[in-house]
């Protein structure tokens, strides 16, 4: 089983399709991933989600940044498995259930890691229509780098900070994920 890091960027948005009720009638442009088990980046356009499928079915754990309300069920609009079935870590859904609060991954990332986003989710598309298809890969390559690094920061120390939304204070955010969500055999 593999442990894997995704995100996913889009051809339209909530905008184009009606509001976020209509999640599935997204379209994937693209969808980047770091495998543990091949300890490399990997990224399939909208024209190779066939060659995804067969990575996703073999994960033991999924994790990203908002991948329960939005890259998930994007995703799994593609393929003919559950892939809700495979376990998931969301360190938005993480940071949200222990702090009450959302934050932004850029934020999280600065906070964190002391670096940020490259671009931000409308611009994805942007990159898709105007053809920018290297510059939308890396993007989204960099938001899985991000976010790879931001798993790793929180398993070593056990959390991470999160600036409160008024008033700026770094709250230290505990994590117990070795408890209640990795299979021992991804430790």
């Amino acid at each position: 089983m593999d442990k894997l890091v995704i995100d996913i960027e889009t051809k339209n948005s909530f905008a184009d399709v009606g509001g976020q009720d209509h999640l599935n009638d997204l379209l994937i442009s693209g969808v980047g991933v770091y495998s543990y088990n091949r300890n490399t980046f990997l990224y399939f356009d909208e024209n190779q989600l066939n060659d995804l499928a067969p990575v996703l079915q073999k994960a033991g754990l999924i994790i990203g940044f908002s991948i329960n309300r939005f890259d998930i069920p994007v995703l799994a609009n593609y393929f003919n498995f559950n892939l809700f079935a495979v376990p998931r870590l969301d360190l938005l859904d993480e940071i949200e259930l222990l702090l009450g609060q959302r934050v932004g991954l850029d934020l999280l990332a600065k906070t964190n890691l002391g670096i940020g986003k490259t671009h931000y989710s409308l611009e994805a598309i942007k990159l898709y229509r105007d053809g920018n298809f290297e510059e939308l890969k890396n993007y989204c390559l960099n938001d899985v780098k991000i976010t790879k690094e931001l798993y790793e920061l929180a398993q070593k120390q056990g959390h991470l900070l999160v600036p409160k939304k008024i008033t700026g204070e770094l709250i230290k955010v505990n994590f117990g994920w070795q408890e209640y969500h990795l299979p021992a055999t991804l430790l």
